[in-house]
């Protein structure tokens, strides 16, 4: 889906939507809350980053299930591998959401559950 005329702040605040999980990094669930705290302000007055924000925010909480999951896993030892493998895919696909958001475009990402509609 193409936004076509999408005001740059809307734009930059999307794309901070999707940076915002790089927090995750930074500190425990950093991934969801940097990109709730820009949802939550923005939502009603910008509907890109309504949309982004959400696709950000269920992103994050599935990748967050996923990798809770891989922790059990990494009790047979498979668990690791899938850790990494998670782990650089969630770089991967925010930067690509995040370059999208830029030009103004929606992302929906791959294998996310969506828990806000």
């Amino acid at each position: 889906m193409t936004e076509e005329g999408v005001p740059k702040q809307e734009r930059t605040l999307a794309m901070f939507c999707h940076l915002g999980a790089f927090a995750g990094y930074i500190f425990p669930f950093g991934n969801i809350l940097a990109p709730l705290i820009i949802w939550l302000i923005k939502k009603e007055e910008m509907p890109f980053v309504n949309d982004q924000g959400k696709e950000s925010l269920n992103f994050q909480i599935s990748i967050t299930i996923y990798f809770l999951i891989s922790i059990l896993l990494a009790l047979v030892l498979i668990g690791y591998v899938l850790m990494l493998g998670l782990a650089i895919f969630d770089v991967v696909m925010v930067i690509i959401a995040t370059v999208k958001a830029n030009k103004g475009e929606a992302y929906r990402y791959p294998l996310t559950i969506r828990f806000l509609k």
